[in-house]
């Protein structure tokens, strides 16, 4: 099981995302904890109203909605009983238990899944406080109700390979808005909440692994001007296509405003794991002295490690990005430190390869060849293919070799003018 917690400041969004999805027909609900009637005899005003008597007791408090995903292994069969059983121990675990609540199971996805949806404002007007909620009291919640359930548990290689995002393809896309925003709503509801990023370059290295990018568009476009952020979808050559959606239409709210504090969060969260990527990078060109850039990718793939390039319009690599899938984090190549540099992965890689194109199979290509490659290469996602290695990160042309001392200009003395 796989627990995502989305707190926020609109009960009636949360209900209305739900209760949209049951007029759909691709959710229903299945019951109502701590209410006075039964789910199937409330319309969409009774519940919201149950949940804003209570905020109205505590206005001071802004956060004050609650929304759960409860995701299971696709190969789990789960009656509806079983469903409202686990989200009741789970409510209970994670000191929600008196709260009221409500529970619908969705059907709009590959994988069968439970939202909840509450408050955290309780009958005293007292809060409960959700902060650090997912890390402390949710992870310890999932751990014991998977085996009180006997679930597959969310540390086992079924699981997660079942919760794999895929990149989006744009060729699945129907033209309209609803079709793209669905699709980068899947996107974004799971890799904004888990993922460790501290800016939005870093954020973007690991949506465009999906297709997806973050743009606030040029700097004197309207949106740029007033902190505005469109979701688009990339084609396979990194191009945008589809409708762009604002931010603030996805259900997460994933603005820039709110972006920022998840970027000041994160800072201090995901340190601890640069050791583990840092040693994952030496250990693979330690292990194979020489090994070219295609290989540092492929090992590190193995790793569930993605090395994103950064690559500017005619094609020259100005950074590098590591996404670590396994400890969900992000890290800009140079805050790692200098030989985790672009520049230095480069040279490490591809040793005196100066003023060549090398493609990542090693091999060296043609000029009009790579060109072309490099251009599609522009994407941040990097697979198997050409990479134009650009001279001024490769020359060494006498870095190694000192002009002699009897060849150097001298420098001429100036002479001191008297003063009267």
């Amino acid at each position: 099981m796989v627990a995502r917690i989305n707190t926020g400041k609109s009960i009636s969004k949360a209900l209305n995302y739900n209760e949209k999805k049951v007029q759909q027909g691709t959710a229903e609900i299945l019951s109502a904890i701590n209410f006075l009637k039964d789910a199937d005899k409330m319309n969409f005003y009774e519940k919201l109203g149950m949940f804003e008597k209570l905020t109205t007791l505590n206005e001071r408090t802004t956060t004050n909605t609650l929304h759960v995903s409860l995701n299971f292994d696709p190969s789990e069969i789960l009656a509806n009983e079983k469903l409202i059983a686990v989200a009741e121990s789970y409510m209970k675990r994670i000191g929600f238990g008196d709260q009221p609540f409500l529970v619908y199971r969705h059907f709009d996805t590959g994988h069968p899944h439970i939202h909840i949806v509450s408050t955290n404002i309780q009958r005293d007007g007292n809060r409960i406080s959700m902060h650090n909620m997912g890390r402390n009291q949710s992870e310890v919640a999932r751990k014991e109700i998977e085996v009180e359930f006997g679930l597959v548990k969310a540390e086992s290689k079924k699981l997660m390979a079942g919760a794999v995002l895929k990149p989006i393809s744009v060729q699945k896309i129907n033209p309209g808005r609803r079709s793209t925003k669905a699709a980068i709503s899947n996107i974004l509801g799971l890799v904004i909440p888990q993922y460790k990023y501290c800016s939005l370059a870093e954020l973007n290295a690991v949506l465009k692994l999906y297709n997806v990018v973050a743009d606030r568009c040029g700097e004197d476009s309207h949106t740029y001007k007033h902190n505005g952020l469109l979701y688009r979808v990339l084609d396979e050559k990194g191009n945008k296509v589809g409708t762009p959606i604002k931010a603030s239409l996805f259900y997460m709210k994933p603005t820039l405003k709110n972006l920022g504090q998840r970027f000041a969060e994160n800072e201090h969260l995901k340190q601890p794991y640069a050791k583990r990527l840092k040693t994952a990078i030496d250990y693979v060109l330690l292990k194979k002295p020489g090994a070219g850039l295609s290989q540092l990718v492929n090992e590190l793939n193995k790793e569930r490690i993605s090395l994103v390039l950064r690559q500017n319009k005619e094609g020259i690599i100005y950074g590098i990005t590591y996404v670590d899938h396994q400890t969900k984090t992000v890290f800009n190549g140079s805050d790692l430190g200098k030989a985790y540099s672009a520049k230095m992965i480069l040279e490490r890689t591809h040793p005196g390869a100066a003023g060549v194109s090398i493609d990542l199979a090693g091999e060296k290509k043609n000029s009009r060849q790579s060109e072309d490659v490099a251009q599609a290469a522009g994407v941040a996602k990097v697979q198997p293919g050409e990479l134009n290695i650009p001279d001024i990160l490769h020359s060494t042309a006498g870095a190694n070799n000192p002009i002699p001392f009897q060849l150097k200009k001298r420098k001429r003395k100036r002479k001191k003018q008297l003063k009267f």
